[in-house]
């Protein structure tokens, strides 16, 4: 069979992601999609990828790309779920035959009620699809199998939605075969504003699914398996030795990577052995994970990047969010980043129901007082299945028959300011970081060692 897989996102997610960093394109792969990739094309499917996020679905470029196609798999985020069901309509109206098959973050969160709102898709899989996925095709190739008997299916049958067997957790990443990055070649990765931050060419990596912490705004809660899983070191290095191969830079993406710091030694360890010669950009680094000697290992092992969940400079909205760490470990991670040379991202959120004007102004203060390279403001998001979420379920300031996240606000009790008064907040965030002389001073030092000024023109562009 001839598979045509497609990552859908909103018009939202992507008017918000060119609003914050002029991102014309999608920055990494579609993972998940180059997984289920390679599961098929392991049982002697053929499989094609189109990244959405680059692609404009008007019905010519539908017809064209359906062409040949047996079946179609689509992954789901919950802010573009309206934007699939779209596509998939305008699938069946050009051929009504073609199986259409969902999967991604909305069907693992709402893998029942994701067939109905995508009302023309005939099946739903939820949670970890790299091995149902071949059960799937066997069964729309004809085998005698029924989708009732496989596990984590939801599907249509005479208008109604059935469900199969309950889901199960792949329990030995080690297992899954590594994607098949090849189904993306047309695409480059790495770009921001058509400039390269790091060396290209890009790809991405994960492992480990899932993560061992527990923090309020965080809707991973709402899965209902929540087993947090990590790959051996040997099994990641040698993925990253692969990689080598033909990629430049790798950007890691789990939820913490730094999580298990025995592993994350090893890891590291073992990548100066084999001199690995990629960059190695870290999205997922807690502040309580940083030591020196681990940090040192890192540098010569090639990491360049490390991306840190901060939320806030006041000790009680940390606390608030469980988030378990301390401004004191925040100061101590970023000096010691600094002193490494790594380039660090700061992520800050803003709209603690807790958080008053004072909070804010403390935030952005601390957010200045700390080396960071790149910083993001984001107004907080009430999602779907989080602590927060259910807390204000409860009270009644958010209703089952709401969207899929809030931003929080005063109207509705969530916080103590309006959305507007958020967004602007975090304007002046922005700009009370990039803006100051000692920032651009410290930036054009750095660029001249790193002979690279692209990371600076691109901050300063998106202002």
């Amino acid at each position: 069979m001839k598979f045509l897989l497609m990552n859908v996102h909103g018009r939202s997610t992507i008017v918000f992601a060119r609003k914050i960093t002029n991102l014309k394109n999608p920055f990494t792969p579609p993972l998940g999609l180059l997984y289920i990739g390679r599961a098929l094309e392991d049982d002697g499917h053929k499989v094609e990828v189109v990244h959405a996020f680059s692609e404009h679905f008007e019905e010519n470029y539908l017809r064209k790309s359906l062409k040949d196609i047996d079946a179609v798999g689509l992954s789901v985020n919950t802010s573009s779920y309206k934007d699939a069901a779209h596509i998939v309509k305008k699938i069946k109206e050009i051929d009504s035959s073609i199986p259409v098959i969902i999967g991604g973050p909305h069907c693992t969160f709402h893998p029942k009620t994701s067939l109905l709102h995508i009302p023309d898709a005939d099946i739903c899989i939820e949670g970890e699809g790299d091995y149902v996925i071949k059960e799937v095709a066997k069964i729309l190739e004809g085998t005698n199998k029924n989708l009732s008997e496989l596990p984590g299916i939801f599907y249509r049958k005479n208008n109604v939605i059935k469900r199969g067997k309950p889901h199960k957790i792949i329990k030995d990443l080690d297992s899954i075969p590594f994607p098949s990055r090849h189904l993306v070649d047309k695409y480059d990765y790495g770009k921001i504003n058509d400039t390269y931050l790091f060396k290209p060419k890009l790809t991405s990596l994960v492992s480990s699914r899932g993560c061992p912490f527990g923090c309020r705004f965080c809707s991973r809660l709402a899965i209902s398996y929540k087993i947090y899983r990590q790959r051996s070191a040997e099994n990641v290095v040698s993925e990253i030795q692969e990689i080598n191969e033909k990629y430049n830079s790798v950007y890691i993406v789990d939820d913490n990577f730094l999580a298990d710091k025995k592993r994350a030694h090893t890891m590291m360890d073992r990548l100066i052995e084999i001199g690995s010669e990629s960059d190695i950009l870290i999205a997922g680094a807690r502040v309580d994970s940083a030591d020196r000697d681990l940090y040192t290992k890192m540098k010569k092992a090639g990491v360049t990047y490390l991306e840190f969940g901060i939320e806030s400079g006041n000790q009680d909205v940390l606390d608030f969010y469980n988030k378990n760490i301390t401004l004191k470990q925040i100061r101590y991670a970023m000096n010691l980043s600094r002193e490494m040379n790594f380039i660090t991202t700061g992520n800050f959120i803003l709209g603690a129901p807790i958080e008053t004007e004072k909070h804010i102004k403390q935030t952005i203060r601390f957010a200045c007082s700390l080396p960071f390279d790149i910083v993001l403001f984001l107004p907080l998001m009430y999602m779907f299945g989080s602590d927060l979420w259910n807390d204000a379920i409860e009270n009644g300031q958010i209703n089952k028959n709401d969207d899929f996240s809030v931003m929080a606000n005063s109207k509705r009790g969530l916080g103590n300011f309006t959305e507007d008064e958020l967004k602007e907040y975090c304007k002046q965030a922005v700009r009370s970081f990039y803006l100051r002389p000692k920032y651009i001073v410290k930036q054009i030092f750095r660029s001249i060692l790193r002979r690279d000024f692209n990371l600076l023109r691109t901050q300063l562009s998106n202002l």
